[in-house]
């Protein structure tokens, strides 16, 4: 399988699409003011006890209050606390020369192990969903590539992923030999076969994570704060998805570029050469039909095999999909033929559609009836078969006697969730408006006012593809003419993510020139 990963950076949002034999499986993007809180720990406040719950609300300077169970104190959260207190009021001690307390028992209670006001540091492990906020443990860890470290314990855990006994002995000697006192470890799947050298650099890295974040809550003056932010959000994909059947990362940002270069130098030295710095013309999604695929597969509808398609609903507590045939022909086997086959086709969808969308929670899927007990249980293999790329936690029942399959997915953050229709840029949802040869006289007003009025002489116009190629058409093109009569340096770049008269201007820097009002042809 051929694995690719294309970064696409701007000022305003960052977008990380991963494609498999080029189809494109999934897809991240956020603003660049947004953060990705996973992972991210805080020094926070304990905001209110709930007995009831056996829980309590923590003030870690989130939008809405933290929720955290007893049971996500995690075992070693006496240690912590103590820890915690001991740094803050006498700075900074190892954790090796530190004393572990016992562990703390699971049949326990909130109100009696916290305080209303009590400061703790706490780890994001949920974002925050619709009216929820996020979901916090106290039991830290810092995962990297091979290994996760846990402070507060003193065990080495080997991935059961890892069937050779000898491996595992091997990797459980090696990690007891370079791992501080009082650390434990977790050895990842992907550490199978690695040198003790590489296993020792990464050691040291998440030891020195652990220490920053000791050092930057004894600094903390107010509280709640963040004392240790995760990796950039394309590192931090990169350190879950990478492996070394990709054949390519494409970047089109140099700063993040670097970043994921110096990243894979890191965990796999021999692999750096596949990272690139993207310098095309076109948009780099553009370029490698990313975009197109992002417009046919995101939304309610989604069709999948020759007329076959998904509605795919969200609600607050799940998200429903419904299987239709389409217009299709009838298969010449029969009906029972013809539903298997969409059918099947479906699931192939479907588990691309969960990781492309992330959608997590409760899926409920409603197939086509099938009548044959055989070819139900076809389906529910395949759709396992199908869902074992997936990384999330997940569940799989097979068809109810409704024709229902249930399926439960690991759900950490939002679905992502992209609008990919279209608003019509210059009737406004009126119906009417003049010709479209009119449109670049507006274009032209444009360059006029940045020329004459803001003196930018060199600067990048996006435009649909279709309009580019108007402008472009002839020996004596309407560029051509600009250029002569503005004496400027003007590039003109299709982009498919534009409506048919929607435009974009940028400097040579590459930030978006805000023109500031809107034009509306009548």
């Amino acid at each position: 399988m051929n694995s690719e990963v294309f970064i696409s950076a701007t000022p305003q949002k960052i977008s990380i699409a991963l494609t498999e034999d080029k189809r494109l499986m999934e897809f991240q993007e956020e603003g660049q003011s947004a953060s990705y809180s996973v992972g991210n720990i805080y020094l926070a406040k304990v905001r209110k006890l709930m007995p009831g719950l056996n829980a309590c609300f923590v003030h870690a300077g989130h939008e809405r209050d933290s929720f955290l169970h007893y049971l996500d104190l995690g075992t070693q959260f006496l240690s912590l606390d103590k820890y915690l207190k001991h740094v803050r009021s006498k700075g900074y001690t190892s954790i090796s020369k530190f004393h572990i307390e016992a562990e703390l028992g699971k049949e326990g209670s909130i109100q009696n192990t916290l305080q209303q006001g009590q400061e703790m540091l706490v780890q994001v492990i949920k974002e925050p969903i619709s009216t929820k906020g996020p979901r916090m443990t106290c039991d830290i860890s810092f995962p990297g590539r091979y290994l996760v470290l846990i402070p507060f314990q003193d065990k080495v855990s080997v991935s059961s992923k890892i069937k050779s006994a000898a491996e595992r002995a091997r990797l459980k000697q090696v990690i007891q030999s370079i791992k501080p006192k009082n650390f434990g470890v977790i050895v990842r799947t992907v550490a199978e076969g690695r040198r003790v050298a590489e296993l020792d650099t990464e050691m040291h890295v998440l030891v020195n994570r652990w220490e920053e974040t000791v050092n930057r809550a004894i600094a903390v003056k107010n509280l709640p704060a963040p004392v240790y932010e995760e990796t950039g959000r394309a590192v931090g994909m990169l350190r879950d998805l990478f492996n070394p059947s990709y054949e390519n990362i494409y970047v089109n940002d140099e700063r993040i570029f670097q970043e994921v270069k110096d990243y894979v130098t890191l965990i796999a030295p021999e692999r750096a050469d596949i990272v690139k710095l993207y310098k095309g013309k076109l948009p780099i999604f553009d370029n490698f039909d990313i975009t197109r695929q992002i417009k046919s597969s995101f939304g309610k509808v989604v069709s999948f095999k020759r007329g076959a398609y998904l509605i795919i609903e969200h609600t607050e507590a799940l998200h429903v999909v419904d299987v239709n045939s389409g217009n299709r022909t009838r298969n010449a086997d029969g009906q029972e033929a013809n539903a298997l086959d969409v059918n099947l086709g479906a699931a192939d969808e479907l588990a691309r559609q969960l990781r492309l969308r992330d959608m997590g929670g409760i899926i409920v899927v409603d197939f086509i009836d099938m009548n044959l007990a055989e070819d139900r249980q076809k389906l529910y293999e395949r759709m396992c078969e199908n869902m074992k790329q997936d990384r999330a936690r997940h569940n799989i029942l097979p068809l109810s006697k409704f024709g229902l399959m249930q399926i439960t997915r690991q759900r950490v953050r939002p679905a992502t969730e992209l609008n990919v229709e279209e608003t019509c840029p210059t009737c406004h949802g009126k119906g009417t408006i003049k010709s479209s040869f009119m449109f670049t006289d507006v274009l032209e007003s444009k360059i006029d006012m940045l020329v004459n009025k803001l003196n930018i002489k060199f600067f990048t116009l996006h435009v649909h593809p279709y309009v580019m190629a108007y402008i472009n058409q002839g020996l004596w093109s309407i560029k051509r003419q600009w250029q002569m009569k503005y004496g400027l340096g003007v590039r003109i770049i299709p982009s498919q993510k534009l409506a048919f008269l929607e435009y974009e201007f940028y400097d040579k820097a590459g930030q978006e020139i805000d023109m500031k009002e809107e034009i509306e042809i009548k």
